[in-house]
Formats: C-alpha cells, structure tokens, sequence
C-alpha cells in the first residue's frame, strides 16, 4: 500500500509541475510588452475636429491590434498605448506637449502635430529626444534636410491645389480665382502657394489680400469684398472645419454662384449644421479612402472608428494611415528601433507594402523626395470631395507621385 501511495503522490507532483509549467509556458507566450504611442494636435476650437480624428484614428488601430493579442515586432507581442495631448493649436501648450510625451513618458513615434505653427515649434524638441513625428503641416523644412524627423501624414495643399484648380479649369470651365484666408501664418502660406500655382497654370487672380482674424463668427464683411470681385472660383486658404461653413453661408447668401474649395479636410456633419444647403458642391481635399476603394480591412476599421468616435469622418480615411506605417516600419527595422529612431529612418528608404486598406494591390510607401529631396511623406492617395446632397462624393482619386 505504502508504494501505490508513493507512486501516487509522484503522480500528483508530477500532474501538479505539468500545470504550472503550462501555466507558465503559455502566460509567456500572452505576456506582452507595452508600446507607447504619442498623439499631439488640436483637440478643442475651431480647428478641433483634426487633432480628435488623429487620436480616434490611433485608438481604433491600436484597440484592433490589441484584440488580436498586440503588434508583433522582432518575434514580441506588444501591446499599443496611445497617449493623445490636446495642444490647443497653442504653439507653447505644443512644446509642453511633447516634451511630455518625449521625456516623461519615453515616447520615440509621435502622430501630430496638425498645423505649421505647432510642428515647428516642436522640431527642436523631437530631435533633441530622438523622436519621430507625423505632422499635418505642410511647410517644406520642416521634412527637408538637415531634418529628418518629421513625416508628412497627408497630402500638402500645394500638392493638391494645383491638380484640383486644373481639373476646374478642364472640367467646369474656371477661368479666374480669389483666395482668402484666416490671418495666421498657415493658412497665409497656403494661400500664397495657391496663389503662385494658380498663376502658372494661367488663371487669373481677381484678388487673394482679403483676410480674416480668428474667432470671426460674422464672415459678411470680408465675404462682400471677396464676392464683388467675381471670381469663378473662391479658394478658402487652410480653413479649419469650424469656419469654413460660416464662409460657404456667407458667400452663397451675398449671391455668389461660383464654385468655393479648398485644400484641407473638412467635416461633413459641421458642413451640414451649419451650411446646409449652401454647401452644395463645396469642393475639398478629402480622407484617402472612398467606399468604392476599401479593402475589408478598412471596411473593419471604418465598423470600429465609428464604435469609439461615434460617427465617421472622412478625414479618419487619411489618418489610418500614421500608426500603420509606424508600426509595420518598426516591424521592419527590428524592436531596437522603438527606441532608436536613427534605425527607423534607414528602414522608410526602401519600404514597401501593400496597401493594406485599399482593393488594388498597390504598394504603400514613403514618398515626397520631390519636394522635400528625401522620402519624407506617407504615400496615400490623393481623394478630392465634392459636397452633394449633404454628403461626400468622390470628384477624382489622384497621388502625389
């Protein structure tokens, strides 16, 4: 009896060790470390909704991944943390910002900033701390060499500009243009490009000194002036989401028949509260992913962004994209390059993949070495909208290459 109990409790210990260890064992193949990614942009005012598409956009990719057990880089898991600041479209609240997610939170890949103002306040910063970020910003320094640490997340609007106005030349028989803008720096740049391509494609300028300060609620003043010049077209210089309604209205309501664009995203629903009907074949550079272009996996994402931000907003189209191209780059450098971005920037060279949120099998790379001689953009398509029956509708998919 004395060696059944034996063999018995051997068989126990043994049966007991054979569980831990599978306990063990498999908790190490669900242990994940953890990868902090930063998102800084606007987040309140009039300029709010490109900051929150930034961090909703994160959220859904990062939330997907997780479910799925986390982003494998080098043979790890890793689960994704965002970490979003709202600059408040504040250069300083900018700094602050990112020396935040830099320093205390030990952050190396950062989505954001939004406007020019507020990515080049934070260039010194993120190349002190050896961070990688991805602007909404189109001036050319700031992705031109000597620097090397920011990425353009979109398509710039003297990119687009010039293609939308050729294709108003060809198509709708525009022949003239006024610009106005809000008077800030970027918007001011933006006009001025607009203003340069216009005139090498050979439209006439009816007038593009007339701006406005921001927090203008009453457009009618400045609308007037821009209007009695009689352009075929008014180009709304980097007009955030919030303005560019209160514009449209006020320009239809002063009896303007032309058409009205513009080379930055803009929100639907805003365009509908406010506008209404007076934004009836608005013009605007839109998200990189049209319903008719979506690959499942997009259609997923779209499923999910709308679960956590509780509507989709075309721009979400074009901002999938950063945290995408973060992670799926890091895959390729190896898990040193999480914290060191010098190994990142070797990898963007010769990346390529396929696009993962489109039907076509299309590569998705960093482009943009002809504006900024080295590849400093994410390479996503070109969509520019036209507003009818209060929704969005493709007028033409095009791409910076």
């Amino acid at each position: 009896m004395r060696i059944i109990h034996f063999y018995r409790r051997q068989l126990l210990n043994g049966i007991v060790l054979l569980a831990l260890g599978s306990a063990l064992f498999s908790g190490s193949l669900l242990a994940e470390e953890v990868l902090k990614i930063g998102v800084l942009g606007v987040m309140s005012g009039p300029a709010a909704s490109w900051g929150l598409v930034n961090k909703y956009c994160a959220q859904t990719s990062a939330q997907l991944y997780n479910e799925q057990g986390g982003f494998e880089i080098g043979g790890k898991k890793y689960k994704i943390d965002i970490v979003a600041i709202d600059d408040r479209n504040d250069p300083k609240l900018a700094v602050s910002g990112c020396e935040r997610l830099t320093k205390q939170e030990g952050i190396h890949y950062i989505i954001g900033p939004n406007v020019d103002t507020t990515a080049t306040s934070v260039q010194p910063v993120a190349e002190a701390s050896g961070a990688i970020y991805f602007p909404y910003a189109f001036q050319k320094s700031l992705y031109s060499p000597p620097h090397g640490n920011a990425v353009l997340g979109m398509i710039a609007s003297y990119q687009a500009g010039p293609i939308i106005y050729k294709y108003l030349m060809d198509k709708r028989g525009v022949k003239s243009v006024s610009f106005i803008a809000r008077n800030e720096s970027d918007p001011l740049d933006q006009r001025d490009q607009g203003v340069q391509a216009a005139k090498k494609l050979g439209l006439e300028i009816k007038s593009s000194n007339d701006t406005y300060e921001p927090g203008t609620t009453d457009f009618f003043p400045v609308m007037s002036r821009v209007v009695s010049n009689g352009a075929d077209l008014i180009v709304l210089s980097g007009v955030a989401p919030a303005d560019a309604p209160l514009l449209i209205k006020s320009a239809r309501e002063l009896g303007f028949k032309g058409i009205l664009s513009t080379e930055t995203a803009q929100d639907i629903k805003i365009l509908n509260e406010v506008a209404g009907p007076a934004a009836e074949g608005f013009i605007s550079v839109g998200g990189a992913s049209t319903p008719e272009i979506r690959s499942p996996e997009m259609e997923n994402f779209v499923e999910r962004y709308r679960k956590i931000a509780g509507e989709w907003n075309d721009e979400a189209g074009t901002k999938v994209y950063a945290l995408e191209m973060i992670l799926q780059t890091l895959r390729k450098a190896g898990p040193e390059a999480i914290n060191n971005v010098e190994l990142f920037k070797k990898a963007m060279d010769n990346f390529s993949m396929k696009n993962p949120f489109l039907k076509e099998d299309k590569p998705l790379k960093y482009v943009g070495t002809a504006y900024f001689s080295q590849a400093r953009q994410i390479g996503v398509p070109m969509v520019v909208n036209e507003v009818k029956g209060g929704k969005f509708q493709t007028l033409f998919v095009g791409g910076v290459e």
